[in-house]
């Protein structure tokens, strides 16, 4: 099995791990970066995602477990690649680098599985990544 994230080069302050996209177009809204047209078709999309993508239990209570999700490159984790298009170009719009980080391995402990990601802890140190700029 592969997985892969999409992630900026800043790292997360809870997770110590490369910040995800999702995080990262959220810091556009809460910043009012965003016009009031993208921030409106960034709530379209988020709402699209909260139904589909399902969201792990940790973020309940504010990840205090510091996991990282990846996505799995299976039919459902490429659709959702897909449909991230307006968060890709949002970044790309204002500057915000993203790389999509790709490994074959389990890239830690498992905490949380779904049909889209893995969640994991404890980030192996030899995890052999291929990351491209996108």
């Amino acid at each position: 099995m592969k997985y892969f994230r999409v992630h900026t080069a800043d790292i997360a302050y809870i997770t110590q791990q490369p910040r995800g996209i999702f995080t990262a177009v959220w810091k556009l809204v809460e910043e009012k970066v965003l016009t009031e047209e993208e921030t409106a078709e960034y709530w379209k999309n988020r709402e699209y995602f909260e139904k589909v993508l399902p969201v792990p239990p940790f973020y309940e209570s504010g990840n205090k477990e510091r996991a990282t999700t990846w996505f799995k490159d299976t039919p459902q984790g490429q659709d959702i690649w897909k449909q991230m298009y307006f968060y890709r170009a949002m970044c790309k719009k204002y500057g915000t680098k993203l790389y999509r980080s790709e490994t074959e391995d389990l890239p830690g402990q498992v905490i949380y599985e779904d049909d889209f990601q893995i969640a994991v802890v404890d980030t192996r140190a030899d995890l052999k990544i291929s990351k491209t700029e996108i």
